[in-house]
């Protein structure tokens, strides 16, 4: 028996595989969505995790009116968009050696009928 509940095309992230700055600069993190999806439809969740830890919510971001920062996340981390890149941006100012982790973003296409809420 087959079950097809409607399919949705995603977009396709992409983030570099590695970056690399010293303590004190800032870094900017990108994901870069396929083309074909605009990157101002997204809202942008970014995650951090370290080894032997869970994935840790750090924050989202759709726009400077709807974003949110997890609990405990310090304000150095920040979101944008970078709509000429088809990117969501993850911007870390004042590195700190704790800050060497892996980090991920993910999508959620927002509509009018949709609530943000973290993940």
């Amino acid at each position: 028996m087959s079950l097809f509940a409607g399919s949705l095309s995603q977009p396709v992230l992409t983030q570099p595989p590695s970056l690399s700055a010293s303590p004190g600069a800032s870094a900017r993190l990108t994901c870069t969505l396929s083309s074909g999806f605009s990157v101002d439809n997204y809202v942008i969740y970014w995650h951090q995790q370290k080894p032997g830890s869970p994935p840790r919510y750090l924050l989202y971001y759709y726009s400077d009116s709807i974003k949110h920062q997890g609990s405990g996340v310090p304000s150095r981390f920040s979101g944008s968009k970078d709509a000429s890149a088809n990117a969501g941006i993850l911007h870390v100012s004042g590195l700190q050696p704790e800050d060497e982790a892996d980090y991920y973003c993910a999508v959620w296409h927002n509509s009018k009928t949709s609530k943000v809420v973290p993940f």
